[in-house]
């Protein structure tokens, strides 16, 4: 009895460790945004400001330059959309490979698990290169729509799709449905685990996603919340305080979808086969 209550109280100080270190980037992420950068640079630290400091999250916002408010809203079309369409889009395709029977279903399955073995750079150049050619450039167009098809979540839906119970589709059959009316009737009302997790994943990459938008939003008023941020970084200079705090500003959204669809997240994964 004793042993169990000694291991049940190290485990409860381990995880408080653990939860403490993970909460500290945190901690500094808002001590600092909050602080006067003359605190910043002191040299004997202070865990807490003498005083909050909002003019920080003032001229954050009030930055012409930067047009903070201007790349959220970009940033959370270019998410919300990529997400819904890739959601549809991986789930038509995960289901395609799962129920049709085709002599080139195997080949089509290969070359989509492959595809994630390429380095997302490796395919930058010849991406950039067609959008230039479409007149994408510094349009939501050329943000959203090369990224769309994403094939780790086409995997995903796929491998759940094998576990679905075919009993539904086949009463479906059965009634007359074909593959299209089957698929958006009977089997999506009943993937709502899956689809938050795939949302999820898609959602907070799209939202951190630096290098794609860097190179296609080169007007300020196409810049994503990342390459905004990175604006306050220059070879001359660093302005901390407001890197700080718009990257305190930045995280928020990630946050609240996380944490509001966080236990989609792992019963969407364990539903899906992976181990």
């Amino acid at each position: 009895m004793r042993s169990s209550r000694g291991v049940s109280a190290l485990r409860y100080v381990v995880l408080s460790v653990l939860a403490l270190l993970f909460l500290l980037p945190f901690y500094v992420l808002l001590r600092n945004g909050f602080s006067s950068e003359r605190l910043m640079a002191a040299a004997q630290w202070r865990w807490l400001p003498d005083e909050v400091n909002l003019t920080n999250l003032r001229e954050l916002f009030a930055n012409d330059s930067i047009r903070m408010a201007r790349s959220m809203a970009n940033s959370a079309v270019v998410a919300v959309v990529q997400t819904l369409a890739t959601v549809v889009i991986s789930a038509l395709a995960g289901y395609g490979l799962a129920r049709i029977d085709h002599r080139l279903s195997r080949l089509v399955l290969g070359l989509t698990v492959l595809t994630l073995m390429v380095p997302a750079a490796v395919t930058f150049i010849p991406s950039f290169v067609l959008v230039s050619t479409l007149g994408w450039i510094s349009t939501l167009r050329g943000l959203i729509i090369p990224v769309l098809f994403s094939a780790f979540a086409t995997f995903l839906f796929r491998q759940f799709f094998l576990g679905f119970p075919r009993e539904l589709e086949e009463a479906a059959y059965i009634d007359g449905a074909g593959y299209w009316r089957t698929f958006w009737r009977v089997v999506m009302p009943n993937t709502y685990g899956i689809c938050a997790a795939v949302g999820t994943i898609t959602f907070i990459g799209s939202w951190n996603a630096f290098l794609w938008p860097l190179l296609i939003g080169q007007d300020r008023d196409f810049r994503t919340v990342q390459v905004a941020l990175s604006q306050f970084m220059s070879s001359q200079r660093i302005d901390m305080p407001q890197l700080f705090v718009g990257a305190a500003v930045a995280i928020l959204p990630v946050l609240l979808v996380f944490l509001f669809l966080q236990r989609y997240l792992v019963q969407g994964v364990e539903r899906s086969g992976i181990d």
